[in-house]
């Protein structure tokens, strides 16, 4: 049952006609909630909201499903999930009670875990909304969540990083080249993940292979990926690829993930066919997904909640599945969603928040395309946020310039940037891989320009054909 919210400020009364619509004129402006007709009309009127939403109790939440429980099996999902003697700990709070909870000396990482089972994306979007930055900041510090496949990612003090080496015609010389650079960049021990550009399983089979024979060869403690559709994976596995991990694009309705072509079952499909090829060495988290905010709204898949909300219930799929790895590709959709650096940055600390509250292995791909009101120097100031917030892992791509999706992201320079800045290091497992080669010597992550591996980076222009 919904009910109708009203706040009294002076002479006037606002009123909001259910917890859907309170939390979208509560969000931060953003362009996408512009675009659907769901966002406040003016500071006032986001203000009064957030007020109205402070005082909403969490048990609330779970009696008022923002989507009908019997219209979508995300809800079903997250009502059916959700562990009650967890939220006990919390089930007396407000929605602001719950903020001066998580930002107290009592929320510690070890209490933050015992209870994230019963908080759910409802109630983490509607903490973020009435959250500072440097709340957002703060809280997703204290959220440890480790992950691990033949590394170990999350562990506090660290950050990893996908290598991206996408090619527009997914030549192997040029993947081949990538790959070498990031790697001697310190780069890559989230992933080696290729966006293919021909998008069908004979093409994913060959660049796993191309993938998979430096890896072996090398005995590089990372795993790969080939982000196409989690159907096509299923069909490599069942023919014999060397597959890591099974990526997939996933949304926070059940009409938003139908789509993309697949449901709920079709992940647990992918991830008992992923378990059984037993690849990993130090852990069995086997699933690979991407989110942003605005996926709901372009697919009419948003049943008029705002798009961050929509958001923080697509982590609810993804914790479904226990992965290596999510990120928001949170500037990917476009100015559209998020118009400008300022609305990208509030995005990436909220999708962070949400994520590690939510106990979910946060990254970020800290990007903007071209036709954003954005630049680098936007990129740097959330780069650094998130690396002071703890997120688990970022995008390594040469020059930030992702030649074949053809936007703006983190490069493998800036990995270096913010692990030396902030006293950040790679996965263990992998940083200990980079001073046997003699790529760095020591935490510091201090690059051996005199020692380059030659034979290491000759072995690798072997591998991709290059002279």
């Amino acid at each position: 049952m919904s009910q109708l919210y009203r706040y009294t400020l002076g002479t006037q009364t606002y009123q909001f006609k259910n917890l859907a619509q309170l939390m979208a004129k509560a969000t931060p402006h953003r362009s996408g909630d512009c675009l659907a007709g769901v966002n406040a009309q003016s500071a006032q009127e986001r203000a009064v909201a957030q007020m109205t939403l402070a005082e909403v109790p969490l048990k609330t939440f779970l009696n008022e499903a923002l989507i009908p429980y019997e219209a979508d099996e995300v809800t079903r999902l997250i009502l059916d999930d959700h562990d009650a003697q967890a939220f006990a700990q919390i089930s007396h709070l407000t929605v602001g009670d719950f903020r001066n909870w998580l930002l107290s000396d009592y929320a510690t990482p070890e209490v933050l875990a015992s209870v994230r089972a019963g908080i759910t994306p409802e109630m983490a979007a509607a903490v973020s909304k009435i959250m500072r930055n440097q709340d957002l900041i703060l809280v997703a510090k204290k959220c440890h969540v480790v992950s691990a496949f033949r590394n170990t990612i999350g562990l506090p003090g660290r950050l990893a990083t996908r290598l991206q080496p996408n090619h527009p015609t997914d030549d192997v010389n040029g993947i081949a080249a990538s790959m070498l650079d990031g790697l001697l960049y310190g780069n890559g021990d989230a992933v080696i993940g290729i966006n293919p550009a021909t998008d069908n399983v004979p093409q994913a089979i060959k660049l796993m292979q191309l993938m998979d024979d430096v890896i072996q060869k090398y005995e590089i403690p990372t795993q790969s990926c080939v982000l196409t559709h989690v159907t096509n994976t299923i069909e490599c596995i069942e023919v014999g690829a060397p597959v890591d991990l099974v990526f997939q694009s996933i949304g926070g309705t059940e009409a938003t993930n139908s789509s993309f072509g697949f449901n709920l079952s079709t992940l647990a499909e992918a991830q008992e066919a992923a378990l059984s090829l037993n690849r990993g060495t130090v852990g069995n988290n086997v699933m690979y997904f991407e989110t942003g905010q605005g996926s709901s709204l372009s697919a009419d898949a948003h049943y008029g909640l705002d798009q961050q909300t929509c958001e923080a219930r697509a982590y609810a799929v993804a914790r479904k599945f226990n992965p290596l790895l999510v990120n928001t590709v949170v500037g990917f959709i476009g100015p559209e969603y998020l118009f400008d650096g300022k609305e990208i940055t509030r995005a990436g600390l909220e999708d962070h928040f949400c994520g590690k509250l939510l106990g979910v292995p946060m990254g970020c791909d800290v990007c903007y395309t071209n036709h954003a009101e954005a630049d680098q120097n936007d990129m740097d100031n959330l780069l650094t946020l998130l690396g002071v917030a703890g997120c688990s892992f970022i995008m390594g791509i040469p020059g930030s310039d992702d030649i074949m999706l053809n936007y703006q992201t983190t490069s493998f320079h800036d990995a270096l940037y913010v692990r030396r800045v902030l006293g950040s290091r790679p996965a263990p497992e992998f940083e200990h891989w980079l001073q046997k080669m003699n790529i760095m010597k020591d935490t510091q992550q201090t690059l051996l320009a005199d020692g380059m591996p030659e034979r290491f980076a000759q072995s690798l222009k072997h591998l991709g054909g290059l002279s």
